[in-house]
């Protein structure tokens, strides 16, 4: 087994079995951080004498037979999103560059009271608000299969060093795809839960004490390299905490181990109006051929298969809705939204979850592309984007993905396959809303045939 390069669940297990320590296994990563992290950029703030003092701790304990949970020793870094308690937390932001919290968010707590130890921050996307991942405080971070280009945002940190062996795991937040795209771009999975499944307890800390606006779309989930990792994750991580009261109390089964001959499986290799890359649509199709002989249907859908509602008036109204939550305190200017006209977006919203609960009536999953390109060359925010050599705009990169932020439907990505470039894709498996357990066990079906997490050329130097 090398250490950096295990699944969580296999580092855990290790652990438990004394066949390694948990200081030998947060040292193994400790000197891939310090092997690859100044080219990547991807972790921020290291927390090192802390993390050492935990893990020895961790293997005093295991000698009195005492095992503090499912993670014990394991260590990870954590997007800086998350409040830490002692470990500076800034989201990116300028004005939070030196914040320290008091308290952990609900993730950091419930990571560590599994028996995990945190190591260090990964980078965001200032403010959690771009499709790249930079800010001003820590510069930009690059990803490890092409350092040209983007690990996606707001969580490439988290994936930049998840690809790359610095992490066993990582916990991203997902308003626009921002677990799903940098999971696809560097090549490794992740869950976007139903929303409200995890409790976003000390996200985005505002030490100004404003209340919290994103209440609809925002959520958290983890990311890993495998499938399993995932599940064992989300249980961790998922339910209410007492603080977040709009958490539903909704039981974490065990993911059921699911066969693919069952299966009724939608594709759709784009959803109309919206462009996606020839090799995004070559693997969808490849991957539809591989499946059919497998599956009890797999059926490629098109506008007339989908449900009967408008992608980019969703989109729209989605966009829409985000901006009046987050004006509804600072408008800069703008004439604040009435109640009336939010309580008439969230109509439309519903009209929307349900169109899409009525297709998962019939079907048991949809594959569809993650994002209209692969991981892209760094550029300005905003800048068109290369899409088979036609400019695209650059705020449709994660179409696909926010459109099941709309709607609040979980989706899983997995890394399906390389591009001519020799980059990841990525794919989205989307179930039905509340049905975490279940599209758990079909993603690690489907993952037989989409194959495992692959390593970077980055990660083999």
């Amino acid at each position: 087994m090398q250490i950096v390069f295990a699944s969580t669940t296999e580092l855990a297990a290790a652990i438990r079995r004394k066949q390694v320590s948990a200081v030998e296994v947060l040292d193994a990563h400790l000197r891939q951080i310090d092997r690859h992290n100044s080219a990547l950029n991807a972790v921020v703030t290291m927390d090192v004498e802390r993390a050492r003092k935990r893990a020895k701790d961790a293997d005093r304990a295991l000698a009195q037979k005492q095992l503090w949970g499912p993670l014990h020793g394991v260590p990870f870094t954590l997007k800086d999103a998350f409040a830490t308690a002692g470990v500076r937390t800034t989201v990116g932001f300028q004005p939070l560059a030196d914040h320290v919290p008091r308290d952990d968010s609900t993730v950091a707590a419930r990571l560590k009271d599994a028996g995990a130890i945190l190591m260090g921050k990964t980078n965001v996307a200032e403010l959690l608000g771009d499709f790249q991942t930079s800010n001003p405080i820590f510069g930009r971070t690059n990803n490890p299969w092409n350092l040209e280009r983007t690990p996606g945002g707001s969580s490439g940190g988290a994936a930049a060093a998840l690809a790359s062996g610095m992490t066993p795991f990582e916990i991203g937040t997902d308003l626009s795809a921002s677990i799903r795209l940098p999971g696809a771009y560097c090549g490794v999975f992740g869950l976007k839960p139903t929303e409200r499944r995890v409790a976003m307890t000390g996200v985005v800390p505002d030490p100004r004490g404003t209340p919290r606006a994103l209440r609809v779309m925002a959520c958290a989930g983890p990311m890993a390299r495998t499938v399993e990792d995932l599940a064992v994750l989300f249980r961790i991580i998922a339910g209410p905490d007492r603080f977040d009261t709009e958490i539903q109390p909704v039981p974490v089964e065990e993911s059921p181990k699911a066969a693919l001959k069952p299966l009724k499986i939608a594709l759709a290799r784009t959803f109309p109006e919206l462009p996606v890359a020839s090799s995004i649509h070559d693997a969808l199709a490849s991957l539809a051929k591989t499946l059919r002989p497998l599956c009890r249907h797999v059926k490629e859908v098109d506008e007339a298969g989908l449900p009967a509602v408008k992608v980019s008036d969703d989109l729209s109204r989605a966009g829409k809705l985000i901006g009046m939550a987050l004006g509804a305190f600072e408008s800069q200017g703008q004439t604040p939204a009435t109640l009336a006209a939010y309580l008439e977006a969230l109509h439309h919203r519903d009209r929307s979850i349900v169109a899409w609960e009525q297709f998962f009536d019939s079907w048991d999953v949809l594959l569809s592309p993650v994002s209209m390109v692969n991981a892209f060359p760094h550029c300005q925010p905003g800048s068109p984007l290369q899409v088979d050599g036609k400019n695209e705009t650059y705020w449709l990169v994660s179409a696909h993905g926010a459109l099941f932020n709309y709607t609040g439907h979980p989706a899983i990505v997995l890394p399906c396959s390389q591009d001519p470039d020799g980059l990841p894709i990525g794919i989205q498996v989307v179930g039905r809303r509340w049905s975490e357990s279940r599209l758990l066990g079909i993603a690690r079906a489907l993952s037989k045939v989409t194959g495992p997490f692959r390593r970077p050329p980055l990660a083999h130097a």
